[in-house]
């Protein structure tokens, strides 16, 4: 994770402790109690604002249920680091999963374009299910394709790329 520059007063140990905290949410939020991840991220936050904590707070109320308020926190975190492309996939994502596919668009389309991100087949497999779903078999082929090339491992692409290959035999 990459630290946001320090604001005025900040010290590496304040900032060492905000990310000490966003690990910690972390540990809670693979392990499923998002209560204690939220409430850990907020503290990070709190101290330390960064797009990676207001990125995860969004992902755990994803998993929550909470959508509108993980799309919110994916916005924020946007406001503290445009090039960060994890929080434009999040959005984009949560939109497809609503079937909202003409809204989802943009936002995977700009995480494909941020400059700091380490996970680009994700928005293309994404955008692969967006244009599977729109019925736009080329535009879906090549995201699938592309999720697979930087990532050959990655299953729900391989078996996105199958549904696609029996919808158009």
């Amino acid at each position: 994770m990459v630290e946001s520059p320090l604001r005025n007063g900040m010290t590496g140990e304040t900032v060492q402790a905000a990310m000490d905290l966003l690990k910690e949410a972390y540990q809670y939020q693979m392990g499923g109690d998002f209560d204690m991840a939220v409430e850990l991220y907020k503290r990070s936050l709190d101290i330390h604002p960064t797009a990676e904590a207001y990125t995860f707070l969004g992902w755990t109320y994803h998993f929550q249920g909470k959508v509108e308020e993980a799309i919110a926190e994916c916005k924020k975190a946007i406001r503290v680091d445009p090039e960060f492309g994890t929080p434009y996939n999040d959005i984009g994502a949560y939109l497809l999963e609503q079937g909202d596919y003409d809204d989802a668009l943009p936002w995977l389309e700009r995480a494909l374009q941020s400059s700091r991100y380490e996970s680009y087949h994700y928005p293309h497999y994404n955008l692969g299910c967006v244009y599977l779903a729109k019925e736009m078999y080329v535009k879906a082929r090549y995201h699938l394709d592309q999720a697979l090339k930087l990532c050959p491992d990655y299953t729900p692409a391989r078996e996105a790329l199958e549904r696609l290959r029996k919808r158009v035999q």
